[in-house]
């Protein structure tokens, strides 16, 4: 996100425990080198990447436990940053 929430929104994702998901990606720096060869590789009839070691496919899974989110009572591990 761009620029800051209003306050209504905020409240909002602080009461549903969203809070956290607004603030992904803050003051990452974004390689656009790393971008292009990743979409390169892309390959969206298998929705997988192909690299020289094989095909890697991203699952919801890997989103959930990278960026820490709460899934019913467990919590995967606390979220940290990967930029």
């Amino acid at each position: 996100m761009s620029g800051p929430l209003s306050l209504l929104i905020e409240n909002y994702l602080r009461e549903t425990g969203f809070w956290h998901v607004a603030n992904i990606g803050r003051g990452c720096k974004l390689d656009p080198k790393l971008i292009s060869a990743l979409i390169k590789r892309w390959r969206p009839e298998r929705h997988t990447f192909h690299l020289l070691w094989g095909e890697c496919t991203i699952t919801l899974e890997d989103v959930q436990v990278t960026i820490g989110i709460v899934c019913g009572w467990v919590r995967t591990h606390r979220a940290r940053s990967i930029c």
